[in-house]
């Protein structure tokens, strides 16, 4: 289903309103084509009583998901933040005495930039293996590294660049991880169909009804295209609509670049 959680919002919005507004339209012209003259009188007798229970099951299902995806969503930027906070450990371990400091910021911020243009959405995001980014993290474990083995540096010192590393690239496995999450297909399908039955039950109803008073289902049918046009959209944080915001790892590339990790800050 990526191909349809990448779609954009405007798309995604107006697919789910003609969608369901196509519904309503089908389900109070088959009524009229489909069912007999002489049991047409027992519709608004069926109909009806199928309402709150279709209602019911949309919207419990709808609120589930929603709640469900807009939590996901929430995790996606909570893991971001980890790994700006994991990042910046890194680098304020580099201005330790006698590390030289110089050689892991510079890597530092070869990968945060890196990531940032080549690991951020799409299918890059979700795979983790963008060659440019690699390189990155190559050029950034050999700095931390070998800074790290250098006897002058200490065993404190040393330790802590190498957990303030570990740290960065588990908070990086994170995100790929949480970026190659998809929604059960299952899940959606139900959803979709309750939804769908919910309209063409509510076409059912005014099947007898004049075209402008017909126009009343048109609230049901938008709220069911505009929950399923939300559930796609929020979705894909990685290469959907609403992308996570990069803002966390972004101030940490400003401060590298300011030279506000130094020693005496």
């Amino acid at each position: 289903m990526n191909w349809l959680t990448s779609l954009p919002a405007p798309v995604l919005v107006v697919g789910g309103l003609s969608l369901a507004f196509l519904v309503a339209a089908v389900a109070r012209v088959g009524v009229r084509a489909l069912v007999p003259v002489a049991e047409r009188d027992r519709v608004p007798q069926i109909a009806p009583p199928l309402m709150p229970t279709l209602g019911a099951s949309f919207a419990i299902f709808a609120a589930l998901t929603l709640a469900s995806e807009a939590g996901y969503l929430r995790a996606a930027e909570g893991l971001v933040s980890d790994e700006a906070a994991a990042a910046s450990r890194l680098a304020w371990a580099a201005t330790s005495p006698r590390v030289q400091s110089e050689p892991i910021h510079a890597a530092l911020l070869g990968y945060l930039h890196t990531t940032r243009v080549r690991e951020w959405q799409g299918a890059a995001a979700a795979s983790g293996d963008d060659p440019a980014t690699a390189r990155a993290i190559a050029r950034l474990e050999r700095s931390v590294r070998d800074e790290a083995a250098r006897p002058e540096v200490g065993t404190t010192s040393g330790t802590e660049l190498v957990a303030s590393l570990d740290g960065l690239t588990t908070s990086r496995r994170a995100r790929i991880a949480a970026a190659s999450r998809e929604v059960p297909t299952l899940y959606v399908v139900t959803l979709a169909v309750t939804g769908l039955a919910l309209i063409a039950n509510a076409g059912a109803l005014v099947f007898r009804s004049s075209l402008r008073t017909s126009l009343l289902i048109a609230g049901v049918a938008s709220v069911v295209g505009l929950s399923l046009a939300l559930l796609f959209a929020l979705s894909a944080p990685w290469s959907g609509p609403f992308i996570v915001s990069g803002h966390p790892l972004d101030a940490v590339i400003g401060d590298l670049k300011s030279g506000f990790f130094h020693r005496g800050s």
